[in-house]
């Protein structure tokens, strides 16, 4: 798919990976739906690319999504691209782990990007195609320790991401997925529970800035590959250190 042009609605859009990709996309030539719960953050972030439309969006309320979805077609007529990246990490031992914590985990990890497939595929069939892209992480290449929920969470997002493509690639629409490794965001210090250990400490020495994530997830819409990751070989991944 072309990015010049193209309609890209992104998810946690007002940070991070996030906003990194809306400025890649905008630059790119794309027009942009940036949804976020941050509501004042994204619509001044809109406005700074000029090139957007910013909504305040539970991801995980199917009645909030379904707004933006239309919302989305009676701006542009359409959306070509959705990048579902909105996710929140969970440091704590099995043992330790609040069900309800864990739930929320799963809930904004794995159920919210499918709620936001479910919703926009119809919009894309109805246009004759379109692209998703589902970030996952490159922590489910590893058991890593106290990582037990966000692991789980994304290992059933790189599945659902897998069956989807298959389902629905008689269709036009191509479903990837992105598996970035440690990333320069603000994502450790907004952990649903504990707290960065030692080896993020120690893995944070090579981490990847959001700017070559955004690059890579661009050029998954443009040439509709299964996955991408920044993972280095040691930890399972294709990246040579």
């Amino acid at each position: 798919m072309n990015i010049e042009g193209s309609i890209i609605m992104i998810t946690g859009a007002s940070s991070g990976i996030g906003a990194a990709t809306a400025r890649a996309a905008s630059q790119a030539g794309a027009r942009l739906v940036l949804l976020a719960r941050r509501e004042e953050r994204i619509a001044k972030y809109a406005g700074e690319l000029g090139n957007a439309l910013a909504m305040r969006c539970d991801v995980t309320d199917k009645d909030q999504v379904a707004v933006a979805i239309r919302r989305a077609e009676d701006t542009y007529g359409r959306v070509d691209a959705l990048i579902n990246n909105a996710g929140q990490g969970l440091e704590a031992s099995i043992e330790d782990i609040e069900i309800d914590d864990f739930k929320d985990i799963l809930a904004l990890n794995l159920v919210a990007p499918l709620i936001m497939m479910q919703a926009v595929l119809p919009l894309m069939r109805a246009q004759g195609g379109g692209s998703i892209v589902n970030v996952s992480s490159g922590v489910t290449f590893y058991p890593r320790p106290h990582s037990g929920a966000y692991n789980s969470a994304k290992a059933g997002l790189n599945m659902l991401s897998s069956v989807a493509r298959a389902e629905l690639a008689d269709q036009g629409i191509v479903v990837s997925t992105m598996l970035p490794f440690v990333t320069a965001t603000e994502f450790n210090d907004a952990l649903k529970a504990g707290s960065k250990t030692q080896e993020d400490e120690e893995d944070a020495t090579f981490a990847h800035t959001p700017d070559r994530v955004a690059d890579r997830i661009l050029d998954l819409i443009r040439s509709g590959d299964e996955q991408a990751d920044l993972v280095p070989r040691r930890f399972g991944g294709s990246l040579e250190e």
